[in-house]
C-alpha cells in the first residue's frame, strides 16, 4: 500500500507515503482511513498518526469529520471545476517561466521523464502512468525553482488524482502524454506562447473530459490491513 518509508518514520514521511497512495489511485475517495490501522501498518503510535492526518487535511487530501474519522476526501463537480480553473491560472505562469529558465540538463531530465511516461502508457501500467502524468506538472516546477510553486501545484496535483478517481476520466491518457510532448517541442523551440496556449489546452481538455454526471465506483487494492 505505502511507499517506503523510514524504519522509524516521521508524521511527515507517513503523510507523504498516504499522499503518495491516493495519488496512485489506491486509497478510492471515501476510504475511511482508521488511525489504528495506520498505526498497524507504520509501526508507530497513533499520535504520529494523527499528525499525520492533520498536514493531509491541511492540503485538502482528507476530511477529518467529529466523532466519525479521516476518509480520503470526496470532492463535488464544483470543487472538482475551481481546483483545474486555479491549475489553469498557475501553470500559464508556470509554463513562461519554464520555457524562460530551462537548460539543456532540464530538458534531459525531462526527456527520460517523458520515456518513462511513454513506456507505463504502452505498458498499460495505470498506478504508475497516472502518477508519472501528474509528476510531469511538478517537474516543471521544480525546474523553475521557486518552492512556494511547486508546494502549490503538488497539492493540486494530489487533489487533482482524488477528482480523477471520482469522475473517470475518459481522456486517454496517451493523449495527455503526446500533449506533454507537444509542450517540452514548444517550449525547446523558445516559442513561449505556444507552450503557454499547449498548457491551457492540455488542462482543459483532461477537465472536459471528467464525468460530473455519475460518481465512478473505483476498485481499491488497500493493504487488507489498513481495512480491518
Amino acid at each position: 500500500m505505502t511507499q517506503e518509508v523510514p524504519a522509524d518514520p516521521s508524521a511527515d514521511d507517513i503523510a507523504k507515503a498516504i499522499a503518495a497512495a491516493i495519488v496512485a489511485h489506491r486509497l478510492p475517495p471515501g476510504t475511511r482511513l482508521r488511525e489504528e490501522a495506520l498505526a498497524r501498518v507504520y509501526k508507530v503510535s497513533r499520535t504520529k498518526i494523527r499528525a499525520a492526518l492533520l498536514m493531509l487535511s491541511k492540503d485538502k487530501l482528507i476530511n477529518i469529520v467529529p466523532d466519525k474519522g479521516a476518509f480520503v476526501s470526496k470532492p463535488d463537480a464544483n470543487e472538482a471545476r475551481e481546483v483545474y480553473a486555479v491549475r489553469r491560472i498557475l501553470e500559464a505562469a508556470l509554463a513562461r517561466e519554464f520555457v524562460a529558465r530551462a537548460t539543456a540538463a532540464d530538458y534531459r531530465r525531462i526527456d527520460a521523464h517523458l520515456a518513462e511516461e511513454r513506456a507505463a502508457v504502452e505498458s498499460g501500467d495505470v498506478q504508475t502512468r497516472n502518477r508519472l502524468l501528474g509528476d510531469f506538472h511538478i517537474l516543471l516546477a521544480e525546474t523553475v525553482g521557486n518552492s512556494v510553486l511547486t508546494g502549490m501545484l503538488r497539492e493540486l496535483s494530489a487533489r487533482s488524482a482524488v477528482i480523477t478517481v471520482l469522475y473517470q476520466s475518459s481522456h486517454d491518457a496517451s493523449c495527455s502524454s503526446r500533449e506533454h510532448h507537444a509542450f517540452i517541442d514548444a517550449a525547446r523551440a523558445g516559442d513561449t506562447a505556444r507552450a503557454c496556449a499547449l498548457m491551457d489546452e492540455h488542462l482543459e481538455h483532461v477537465q472536459t473530459a471528467l464525468d460530473f454526471d455519475e460518481d465512478a465506483h473505483a476498485a481499491s487494492d488497500l493493504v487488507t490491513a489498513l481495512l480491518r
